[in-house]
């Protein structure tokens, strides 16, 4: 069956001829009009990351274009991807294209333009690279065996803590549960809903260091859970008791919102109807510092917004929860290559893009 730009192509040919005229040919070149999955997509130039300048990067890509390659790299992602139907791309247009439709709330059909690929292509390609760097690395958001998060630099992070106003001595990060909007699904709404937000959502948990960096991520999980629920399900103390520690083996801590119980691995402000003023001033330095872990949730959100575009993000159609890991290990990238707002606060450096991605 021809396409829409071969029907095109004959019509111009039988008006030149004069085989139809002025009024038959407008009506039939209406009528073979092109759908979003045939536009002229091969009209436009093939992509070269070459031929972009930082800001042109910056602004699509959420990352220069030096790091980018770098990035490429350290992902290890392979030189030529396969997609399921045998379309076969280059690892380093896949990263962009991932990249790309992360970076702000986007169609498929508009970022053809930039690729030079059809949408039904840049479909596969997305999910394929968002596949392989979760297959690849997501177990760096879900074990505290990395070198970044050693008992010294764990120690550490303490001090930097404690000197910037925390009277928690031991306290290495902090921990907390985000609620992400999603599109309102036609099945299991109960199961969603959060009633404290009042939306319909999926939850994760994470634990956040001062240098901006997202140690631990659990989830996704149904909207309407407790945190203290995520906290049980997550075993995340089982795996505190056995890493945090300083290197003389004393106890190190996180801390939290009165949401989380009383560990010796996780602390909480003082509560109850018989807080004192020095407990109330102790709750209060503690929360000074401890709002540094949604200045990272707000990151996230603000560097990759397509999270944030809830009436794409359906439930049982898209992978949801597997996007925000993503996105949350593409932010982490970030901090290594540029900083953040937590780091810059607390200044306390992240580790290099090569020793994070180890």
């Amino acid at each position: 069956m021809p396409s829409f730009r071969e029907n095109r192509n004959a019509l111009l040919n039988a008006h030149d001829e004069g085989f139809i005229d002025d009024e038959e040919f407008l009506m039939l070149y209406d009528v073979n009009r092109s759908t979003n999955l045939d536009l002229p997509y091969w009209d436009y130039e093939q992509f070269d990351l070459d031929n972009l300048c930082n800001d042109e990067c910056k602004a699509e890509f959420r990352f220069l274009k030096n790091d980018i390659y770098t990035l490429y790299e350290v992902l290890q992602i392979p030189e030529e991807m396969k997609c399921v139907n045998g379309f076969k791309v280059l690892g380093l247009t896949a990263l962009c294209v991932l990249l790309k439709r992360f970076a702000y709330p986007c169609r498929y059909l508009d970022i053809m333009p930039r690729f030079a690929l059809s949408v039904p292509q840049l479909s596969m390609i997305s999910n394929l690279a968002m596949n392989f760097v979760y297959d690849r690395w997501g177990r760096l958001l879900q074990t505290f065996e990395q070198e970044w998060l050693s008992p010294a630099n764990l120690q550490q992070y303490a001090h930097t803590i404690r000197d910037h106003g925390a009277p928690l001595p031991n306290c290495w990060g902090f921990i907390d549960g985000t609620v992400r909007r999603v599109c309102r699904p036609g099945q299991h709404q109960r199961v969603l809903y959060n009633g404290h937000k009042k939306v319909h959502a999926i939850k994760f948990q994470s634990v956040v260091a001062p240098n901006g960096m997202c140690a631990n991520l659990y989830g996704p999980v149904e909207g309407k859970r407790h945190d203290s629920t995520m906290l049980a399900r997550s075993r995340l103390l089982e795996s505190l008791q056995q890493h945090s520690r300083a290197p003389d083996g004393s106890i190190l801590c996180i801390y939290g919102d009165p949401a989380y119980p009383l560990r010796l691995q996780l602390q909480a402000p003082f509560r109850g109807a018989q807080v004192n003023e020095q407990q109330k001033n102790w709750n209060k330095a503690m929360s000074v510092v401890r709002c540094s872990v949604e200045w990272v949730f707000g990151d996230i959100l603000n560097y990759f917004k397509f999270l944030d575009f809830h009436k794409n993000l359906k439930i049982q159609l898209s992978a949801v929860g597997k996007m925000y890991i993503v996105c949350v290990l593409l932010q982490n990238s970030r901090s290594c290559f540029y900083g953040s707002t937590t780091s810059n606060y607390f200044e306390c450096p992240p580790p290099l893009i090569q020793e994070y991605f180890s």
